[in-house]
């Protein structure tokens, strides 16, 4: 029994249509895909890998250093509780965004990152969308705002609610047969949260319809190969 093989365990939900490149990023990993769970609107992939042991010196040492930080810590904590109140007042919250359209004039270019002034976004753009790029970029660019023509792939009501989605944008016009750049991600979202404008803004909103979007950089998940972003204007085209 002292030879058992010992498993750690990991569930990944993902929207219809990502769950190859899921698991294709999983089992880079040395993750191993034992169940599939098909729901209405998501999958649930279950993985396992062996766990691996951690020798006894690495733990002692571990154990040093925990009792070290916590000393640290405790000293930083006496020291500067006035200024992490002052650095928690003066940040911006991400979900608190105007329910209000926005002007037609929306700026789209000063302080926009887009594909004809950043050469990284352009790279990006058009780079595996499971690959590293879409990290180092979300977590350069957190905050940012960014703008691309693209189209919808898929959407789907979010937790059951047929007024709010979870949309999955591609850059170009391809729509769902979008192969190239990352899965970007609208989560939880109202049509009047896409703050549509142009010359025709639809009535309506379906798979391949095709866009100007701006948004803010949210975060890469990259369990999902999901790249997370806030709306902040969609402009037809």
């Amino acid at each position: 029994m002292a030879d058992e093989i010992k498993y750690e365990y990991k569930a990944v939900q993902t929207v219809r249509g990502t769950d190859g490149l899921v698991i294709s990023k999983m089992q880079k990993d040395g993750w191993e895909l034992v169940e599939q769970l098909p729901g209405r609107l998501r999958i649930t992939l279950n993985f396992r890998r062996p766990k691996r042991p951690l020798p006894w010196r690495l733990i002692g040492a571990g154990a040093a250093a925990l009792v070290v930080l916590v000393a640290i810590i405790g000293t930083g904590v006496a020291f500067g509780d006035d200024e992490e109140k002052g650095a928690s007042a003066s940040s911006p919250a991400a979900s608190e965004k105007p329910s209000a359209t926005p002007p037609a004039n929306e700026p789209t270019t000063a302080g926009v990152i887009t594909a004809q002034n950043s050469p990284e976004f352009a790279t990006l753009l058009k780079a595996d969308p499971c690959g590293e790029a879409n990290v180092n970029f979300a977590t350069k660019h957190e905050g940012q705002t960014v703008a691309f023509d693209g189209s919808i792939r898929h959407m789907a009501a979010h937790a059951d609610d047929q007024t709010r989605y979870d949309f999955l944008l591609g850059p170009g016009d391809k729509g769902p047969q979008t192969t190239d750049g990352p899965n970007f991600k609208y989560e939880d979202v109202n049509t009047g949260n896409l703050y549509l404008t142009g010359k025709e803004v639809p009535a309506t909103i379906a798979v391949g319809d095709k866009f100007r979007f701006i948004a803010e950089v949210i975060e890469f998940n990259t369990a999902q190969c999901l790249f997370r972003l806030a709306p902040v204007s969609t402009e037809t085209r």
